[in-house]
């Protein structure tokens, strides 16, 4: 049990000094640390950029054509009139209808309990 313990706290130790030797010392690096010192904008340079980039964005809202990046519609389906879709069903319908009648398609839901 002795012994355990021993290379135990062994184990700790090290587990310990390289977490400690792993932490900063709390030294900033002060190249990477923080931006470059600038004045900061006066009321009238604020001004003055936001009225440049209300310009760019309402010539570019001119000039912006909907769909430029999207392809060209590939165009719509045919439309049907009710009497020429009855028609398309009804020829469906008896093309298929010996084939029910003899079984080989199966018609309606099928029983629970199978065929």
């Amino acid at each position: 049990m002795n012994k355990f313990v021993v290379s135990l706290s062994l184990v700790l130790a090290q587990v310990v000094a390289v977490s400690a030797i792993a932490q900063s010392k709390g030294e900033v690096d002060p190249n990477q640390s923080k931006a470059a010192p600038s004045a900061p904008a006066t009321r009238g340079e604020k001004a003055a950029a936001k009225a440049e980039r209300k310009a760019e964005g309402a010539q570019a809202a001119r000039t912006h054509k909907p769909g430029d990046a999207e392809p060209a519609s590939l165009g719509t389906a045919k439309k049907y009139t009710k009497a020429e879709r009855a028609a398309a069903r009804q020829k469906r319908k008896a093309a298929v209808a010996p084939a029910v009648k003899k079984g080989e398609i199966p018609s309606g839901e099928i029983p629970s309990g199978g065929k």
